[in-house]
């Protein structure tokens, strides 16, 4: 799902950047813990659409990610 709004009900989300990002710029996502879901943000476009991800299915493409080297 996307929310387009940016907007998380009005409640102060923390957000994470990943410590593999750098601090060189690069193309960076944030990830936020919110009640029964995980949002991810472009870390340079904070403002724009946030995509959610129920929980389980954030945790299935973790675990996946961890497991397959690319």
């Amino acid at each position: 799902m996307v929310d387009r709004d940016a907007g998380h009900g009005g409640a102060e989300l923390s957000w994470r950047k990943s410590s593999y990002s750098g601090s060189g710029g690069g193309d960076c996502v944030e990830v936020a813990i919110a009640p029964g879901t995980v949002r991810v943000r472009d870390s340079k476009a904070t403002a724009q659409a946030v995509l959610v991800f129920p929980r389980e299915q954030w945790a299935a493409f973790t675990a996946y990610a961890r497991e397959t080297a690319v």
